[in-house]
């Protein structure tokens, strides 16, 4: 069996990005990195990278053995963890990323009960809305809300995420409330990232495309977020992003035999399933039990979700 040290270093050369860099991260020089990966590739009878002046590359093996190494890794981790603590405890820093808005919305007021629960743990969380690389840029899970292509990672759906078309009681004052999506079309602001242009509604006609036009443009989905309760126009929004304003009447669903023609959810997305550390598992479980098939921000929004879904079809 190859020496687990060797297997350390070389996993850690992949994140890290160079030999350089993993040896800063462990308090080793890049000359005796470089010594190690190559003992571990003449062990194996296979080169595992390609080197370059300035970086490495995984080989076609190199990829493989890596997605086995990080399963071995954290068995290891979860055996340590059982013998030393008598038990699967959670322990050691916790890498997340969360898209913008509802980690700060839905995950940071959390973290001070889920610490608490877990006196062991550290939690560094990002927040970006780019979809990071999960296995390359070291993260433990990602939270990514989307309809997930198939991939080699794995994912849990946490929770259903409902879209409506809404918009400001200002707005509809001024310019009525649209009776079809041809009124919508015709005489009414539609306002969206540019991301999410156009929408795509399922609703009695079946699928429909709509363009956005209004007069703001924008990559930012909270800066649209605060044009519609502005009363600039309507807009396709999450209701784990409007809930609260819609329940307080800040807000109103227009249209809502119209949903968004996407089976989007709310997913933890992480790299194995096989040897899933503890502290991974324990948020898992933690968002899961937080959030739920009825997450907590779709509160008293059920009749109107109901009919949303009855009248789509």
């Amino acid at each position: 069996m190859s020496n687990l040290t060797d297997m350390e270093i070389f996993a850690r050369v992949v994140t890290a990005g160079s030999m350089s860099a993993a040896g800063r991260e462990m308090g080793l020089s890049p000359a005796v990195v470089s010594k190690r990966i190559r003992r571990l590739e003449d062990k194996l009878g296979t080169r595992l990278l390609q080197r370059t002046t300035r970086q490495i590359a995984l080989t076609e093996a190199g990829h493989g053995f890596y997605d086995r190494v990080l399963a071995i890794l954290a068995s290891v981790e979860e055996a340590e963890t059982f013998v030393t603590r008598g038990s699967a405890q959670a322990r050691g820093t916790l890498k997340v990323s969360a898209p913008t808005s509802f980690g700060r919305m839905h995950v940071a007021p959390y973290l001070a009960r889920f610490l608490e629960a877990n006196p062991d743990l550290y939690v560094s969380l990002d927040l970006s809305d780019e979809f990071v690389d999960i296995v390359g840029d070291g993260y433990d899970l990602a939270i990514r809300i989307a309809e997930l292509s198939d991939s080699s990672l794995v994912a849990r759906r946490l929770a259903p995420v409902h879209r409506v078309l809404c918009a400001a009681p200002s707005y509809i004052e001024r310019h009525g409330e649209p009776k079809s999506i041809d009124d919508l079309v015709e005489n009414h602001v539609r306002v969206a990232a540019a991301a999410q242009d156009p929408w795509r509604l399922m609703g009695p006609r079946g699928l429909e495309i709509v363009k956005t036009d209004a007069p703001l443009r924008t990559n930012s989905s909270e800066v649209v977020r605060e044009a519609v309760l502005a009363g600039v126009g309507i807009a396709l929004r999450s209701t784990w992003d409007v809930g609260p304003e819609l329940r307080e009447g800040k807000l109103q669903i227009v249209l809502p035999q119209y949903r968004a023609s996407k089976d989007v959810g709310l997913h933890a997305v992480y790299p194995t399933r096989r040897f899933l550390p503890a502290k991974v598992r324990v948020f898992i479980d933690f968002l899961a039990q937080l959030y739920g098939p009825q997450p907590y921000w779709d509160e008293g929004l059920s009749g109107w979700l109901g009919n949303m879904e009855r009248a789509a079809g």
